[in-house]
């Protein structure tokens, strides 16, 4: 009789293991599913932020341009005033 126990606690020692390994391998499985999920809303958030960019970037060159052009204008009147003062 003995001998039979030892066997079934040893077979329930191999059951408790193999459960236990089976739960570690699904967590890891979860935790895979997870990580995959989280590298694809971060993936998506660098290209909305990358898209952001380029848009910024190209309002500041159309500013640039505007500032430029209000700075020949005002150049320009300011030559001009200068002229007046000359002519006085």
């Amino acid at each position: 009789m003995a001998v039979h126990s030892e066997k079934k606690v040893e077979a329930n020692m191999e059951i408790v293991k193999f459960t236990e390994l089976e739960d570690k391998i699904k967590h890891i499985v979860s935790e895979q599913v997870f990580l995959k999920k989280q590298i694809l809303i971060s993936e998506e958030a660098l290209k909305n932020k990358e898209l952001e960019i380029e848009q910024l970037q190209s309002k500041v060159r159309v500013l640039d341009e505007e500032r430029n052009s209000v700075r020949a204008r005002v150049d320009s009147l300011l030559d001009l005033l200068a002229d007046i003062e000359v002519v006085k």
